[in-house]
Order: structure tokens, then C-alpha cells, then sequence
């Protein structure tokens, strides 16, 4: 097999990363845009020792599984890697891909796999459900100015306003803001020399609210580069549900797309949503700042949090650490059926912003900390736990007034990278009887299990949530229990 090398293939699986599996003399290749059942001409891209990779020249015979694709630039774009899988596969697909990972990675039984795991939580309509999208700046072939999204792996844009899985409101402010800057002769981002102004655009929704939020994020540390900025404020306020015009102020020449310093340009700070908790019976209102963690589909969301707190089966009596907590979006979830929840995260503006949800919710038995979740929590439960893991500073500093009793139930949700090994050995010294873990990599997840369950834990339930159709990505929530020792077996 050779790169260039033209191969009809049928398709006989997929990979976790969405593309078709097909072999061509017993030889493995893994086909972009291809589906399972699909019979198709393949050209071969780059060829490794045991295996290739290759991209559809021609569909001879389509998968029963094949549809036609919303978006008209489904195929080049990088964002939707399945938009040309019917949507039942797709989750059908998802289920796979954390079953598997559980399984291979996690070493899990099939047997127990089969007992604990519930049927995927699926989209009624799965297309403009992304509340927050950023759209890289730049110049197309002719030189003028584009925005869109990056071709798979690479850094070059597809042009395009109007994402079939964002709101439609994106392509109004995008193309405002594109006129503005040829209006002005302001410069795109150039990634190669580092030159150029605007490098991205983040426009937040709220979807019970209908505020927009709408980041700038310069390459400059002041915003005078933004010439007559007042002509764009005023059209961009001309929007229906305009809410707040912000700055990012990002100069580092890396693939980092917000910087940490923001300022406003008109209006508030942030926007504010609402998620409602069927568990509960009650909504509770977010605020939302540019910097701040928000999942990105309100709907499943929704769904996602309730999983947990049917998971956590709360008595209203239990002390609940949140780990990971961001905004408190899952804290204040929790709140309504604990004693008390503690959250914790490293983001100082995210836990201003919990704190601030707490208030306007009334919520008073909530507390938030700034903090790495497993320096914070190893501090309070003692230094006994990895101190030679911490630096010396962790425990000279104050973390709070919080009382001083083990949790009951700990949430975990972790970055796309998992916990931190030492946070998971502190939980297994302190053994909450109940850890809920909230995954958006099932990767990651898998190794994380492994070693709960190696360490006095038991996987009670698993159930994936498709955060993101026409993505390759999922979120899981997995229930452990603590085991029983044989004494109070008996």
C-alpha cells in the first residue's frame, strides 16, 4: 500500500474518532467522511507500517446508515465528523465507543458492562444546539477577509457563518463584525507572522434568556487598534438580545485562543442563562462570563446534571463535594437535595461567578473555593495525604471555612485530561461512600475507573448523554460505590 493509491473498500466499522475502517489485502485502512456498510473508491493519504489513512474519492454504494448532510461544507469542516451518519447510528455509535473504552482501557467485564449500563440520552432535534461557538479569523486564497471553522487537523479556515449545530443568530454578528473590519481595513490574525488583530470571535447565547454575548479576542494589549470600535458597538446593539461587547486581550504567539485579561465595551460582563431540574422541580439562573466553563447544550445539559443528581440519590442529609465545579452549574443542581456542597476550582473568575449564581438563587448552603481540586482537597482532609505530592505553599494557605467532616458523595467533573492520579488516591483514602463521575472523554474516564475500582469501588451505574450530535464526542456519568467489607455484608 502506498500514499496516492487509489483502492475500492468496503466499510466495516468505525474508529472512535469517526472515520470508516475498511481492509485492502488484510492491510487496515481509516477512511474521513466514511460509513460503516458504505462501498467506496478510496484514495490512500499516509501509510504507516500496520495500518493507513485515506479520504473518499467516490461512494460506489451508500450505507443504509448514509444521509445527506445539512451543512453544505459537512465534509471539509472539522467541526461535525458524523453529520453524514443518520443521528440513531450516531448515538448507536457513542454507546460503542464508552463501552469499548471501558472495557479495553478500563479491563471491565462484558457481563458487568452489560448489568450497569443504561440506553444513551439522546436529541429530539439535533442540530442549533450550541449555545457558545468561536470562529477563527482570517484571509481566504484572495485575500479578503474570512471566518469560519479549521479543516480537520489543520489550522486552515473553512469559510462559513452559518454552522448548522450553532445559533442562528452567529451568522448575523459574524458577518456585522467582517464588514466592520473591511470597512476599517482592520487586519485578521496571521497565525505564521504573528501579525494582524483580530484572532477570534466568541459569541455566547442564552437560550431561556435570549442574551447574546459577543468576546473579541485581539492580538494587541490595547484597544485602540480597533478603529472607529464605536461604529461596530452601535450595529452590533441593533441585535435583538445584545447583552454585552467584550475585548480578550490575547498576544501569545500559541494556539491558546483566549488570553486572561478582558474588558468591556459596552454593556455588562457577562450574559445569564437558565437550566430547570426536573429532579428538583426548580430552575436555576447562571451567569456566564467570557472566561467562564458553560456546557455548550443547554437542553442536554439539563438532562446531564439530572443523571448526576439521580446518581448522587441525595436525602438532603449528605455533605457533597464538587469537584471541577466551574460555575457551580452542577453545585447548585446538587444543592437542592444536600445538606451542603462544597465546589472547587482553579479559575478564580468561575468561582466569582458561582458564588454570584449562589446569590441570586438564594442558595445559601453552597461554598466555593479557589483552588486546584486536588491540592484543595487533600488540604482539608489532611496533610497526611500526598504531602511530598504538593508544593509547601498548599498548606500555609487558608481553604475557607469549611466544616470539617469527610464527604458523603463526591462529583468529579474533570478537563478532557481526567483527575489528577493524587486527587484520586486522596478519595480512596477518605472513601465517600458514593463518587459520581461526569466525563467528556471516555478515554480518560476508563483509566480513572480502573483505578477506583482497584482501590475499593464499584461501578453501580454508567449512562452517555450526547452533548454533541454530529460530533465523535460524548459525555458520560458512571455512579461508584463504595464496596462493603465483609463485616457489613453480614
Amino acid at each position: 500500500m502506498k500514499k496516492n493509491e487509489i483502492c475500492n473498500i468496503e466499510i466495516v466499522d468505525m474508529s472512535i474518532n469517526g472515520e470508516g475502517i475498511g481492509k485492502v489485502d488484510g492491510f487496515p485502512l481509516f477512511i474521513k467522511d466514511a460509513i460503516i456498510g458504505d462501498e467506496i473508491v478510496a484514495k490512500v493519504t499516509k501509510v504507516n507500517k500496520s495500518y493507513g489513512f485515506g479520504r473518499v474519492e467516490e461512494v460506489i454504494k451508500a450505507s443504509e446508515y448514509r444521509v445527506e448532510p445539512r451543512c453544505p461544507i459537512a465534509r471539509p469542516c472539522g467541526g461535525c465528523q458524523l453529520q453524514e451518519m443518520d443521528y440513531r447510528k450516531q448515538l448507536k455509535f457513542k454507546e460503542r465507543k464508552v463501552y469499548e473504552h471501558l472495557k479495553r482501557i478500563g479491563g471491565f467485564s462484558e457481563e458487568l458492562l452489560s448489568e450497569v449500563t443504561e440506553p444513551i440520552i439522546g436529541m429530539e432535534n439535533p442540530f442549533n444546539y450550541r449555545n457558545k461557538a468561536t470562529f477563527p479569523f482570517g484571509r481566504g486564497k484572495d485575500g479578503g477577509i474570512i471566518t469560519g471553522f479549521y479543516a480537520g487537523r489543520t489550522h486552515n479556515i473553512i469559510p462559513n457563518t452559518d454552522c448548522m449545530v450553532g445559533v442562528p443568530v452567529n451568522q448575523e454578528v459574524l458577518e456585522t463584525i467582517v464588514t466592520y473590519m473591511k470597512r476599517h481595513n482592520i487586519a485578521p490574525y496571521d497565525e505564521v507572522n504573528h501579525t494582524g488583530v483580530v484572532r477570534h470571535v466568541l459569541i455566547r447565547y442564552g437560550f431561556s434568556t435570549h442574551e447574546i454575548m459577543v468576546c473579541l479576542i485581539i492580538n494587541s494589549n490595547k484597544s485602540i487598534v480597533l478603529r472607529n470600535v464605536e461604529e461596530l458597538i452601535d450595529k452590533l446593539k441593533e441585535i435583538p438580545g445584545m447583552t454585552s461587547i467584550v475585548l480578550n486581550f490575547n498576544t501569545k504567539n500559541t494556539n491558546v485562543i483566549m488570553g486572561h485579561e478582558c474588558k468591556v465595551l459596552w454593556g455588562e460582563d457577562y450574559i445569564t442563562d437558565t437550566l430547570t431540574s426536573r429532579e428538583n422541580h426548580k430552575s436555576i439562573k447562571y451567569r456566564i462570563s467570557p472566561l467562564s466553563f458553560y456546557q455548550v447544550n443547554p437542553i442536554q445539559t439539563e438532562q446531564l446534571y439530572d443523571l448526576a443528581l439521580e446518581f448522587a440519590g441525595l436525602t438532603g442529609k449528605e455533605m457533597v463535594w464538587d469537584l471541577y465545579c466551574g460555575i457551580g452549574t452542577i453545585s447548585l443542581f446538587l444543592s437542592g437535595k444536600a445538606k451542603r456542597v462544597i465546589g472547587v476550582e482553579v479559575v478564580p473568575q468561575a468561582i466569582e461567578d458561582a458564588k454570584e449564581n449562589a446569590r441570586i438563587n438564594g442558595i445559601k448552603n453552597v461554598e466555593f473555593i479557589v483552588g486546584k481540586s486536588e491540592e484543595v482537597f487533600i488540604k482539608h482532609h489532611g496533610e497526611e495525604f500526598l504531602k511530598e505530592k504538593l508544593p509547601k505553599e498548599v498548606f500555609s494557605t487558608e481553604v475557607g471555612k469549611v466544616q470539617k467532616r469527610s464527604p458523603d458523595v463526591i462529583v468529579l467533573d474533570p478537563p478532557r485530561k481526567g483527575c489528577d492520579e493524587s486527587l484520586l488516591e486522596a478519595i480512596t483514602k477518605v472513601k465517600p461512600e458514593k463518587v459520581v463521575y461526569v466525563s467528556c472523554d471516555s478515554a480518560t474516564l476508563a483509566r480513572d475507573l480502573k483505578y477506583l475500582c482497584g482501590r475499593g469501588y464499584e461501578i453501580k451505574g454508567v449512562r452517555a448523554v450526547d452533548m454533541f450530535p454530529m460530533t465523535v464526542h460524548v459525555e458520560t456519568v458512571v455512579l461508584l460505590i463504595k464496596e462493603r467489607s465483609d463485616t457489613e455484608k453480614h
